[in-house]
């Protein structure tokens, strides 16, 4: 059953309404339309059983995989000089995107394999020629720790919360508020988390709770994406070992806890001993 056509006066004047109305409708749009996301590329270097796809490194990443499929522990170690990060993958072949956050240069990346206990053989090298696009592209990618996609719940709250025609200051205002005012600290998982555990982002966001890490990268996610470079922080809290958060706002860096913000700690000093 069709609906009743309309007269050419009365289809006339809906078209000129719904004109001035877009015309006139406020630019709410999401800024995130134009977050940055990990793609591959033709520049595929392989040594062994290491794979990487270096196409985007002036983007301030490499995606990085193990060639075949094995049940082993691997670790992909990324090196910039003295300055060194290790990282587990997946033994399934499939692409891990990794950070190149320590600066320009020559990176090596290089795999290891568990051979048995706490012992790792080498499983290949390669070194890639880093030079960044800007200083903080590494920090508007996700990447292995601060891990999202379009459909992340946490992404698709900051596109409720920010709108394009909010300032920088506003856009950090607004998701720092949020974090403030929705979340709890998670002590049941603080007493039992493993080391070497990623954060939970998807987990924590719909929770409601987390610990450091979960709640960093959450605040961090929802910067990234409405284009505020922003750094998981990983060090030590006065004697404790802790996740916080620094953006940039308007080419100024901005130190935030968010486990301090819901009460869960209150530390004076900070240290940092690497982020992502």
């Amino acid at each position: 059953m069709g609906f009743p056509k309309k007269s050419g006066w009365a289809a006339c004047m809906l078209v000129l309404l719904l004109g001035v109305l877009m015309v006139w409708a406020p630019d709410t749009a999401s800024a995130s339309i134009d977050a940055l996301w990990p793609e591959q590329g033709s520049n595929v270097l392989t040594d062994k059983d290491l794979v990487v796809d270096a196409s985007h490194s002036d983007q301030g990443y490499v995606m990085v995989a193990f060639g075949s499929t094995t049940k082993k522990k691997l670790k992909v170690r990324v090196s910039l000089g003295k300055q060194q990060l290790d990282y587990n993958i997946g033994g399934d072949g499939e692409y891990v995107v990794l950070p190149l956050q320590l600066g320009e240069g020559k990176y090596d990346i290089a795999l290891y394999e568990n051979v048995s206990g706490k012992k790792y053989a080498a499983g290949g090298k390669v070194t890639v020629s880093v030079s960044l696009s800007s200083a903080n592209i590494p920090f508007l990618y996700p990447n292995q720790y601060v891990d999202y996609n379009l459909s992340t719940p946490c992404v698709m709250k900051s596109d409720e919360l920010i709108h394009s025609d909010m300032t920088e200051q506003q856009k950090y205002d607004e998701i720092a508020a949020f974090m403030a005012q929705n979340f709890s600290y998670d002590f049941a998982k603080a007493k039992k988390v493993g080391a070497g555990e990623l954060p939970s982002v998807t987990d924590a966001f719909e929770n409601k709770e987390g610990i450091c890490q979960d709640l960093a990268a959450i605040m961090v996610t929802m910067l990234r994406v409405q284009g505020i470079p922003a750094k998981m922080m990983i060090g030590y809290a006065d004697k404790y070992y802790h996740s916080w958060t620094v953006a940039v706002i308007n080419g100024q860096e901005v130190f935030l806890d968010p486990t301090h913000e819901i009460g869960a700690i209150n530390a004076k000093t900070y240290k940092v001993e690497r982020f992502y």
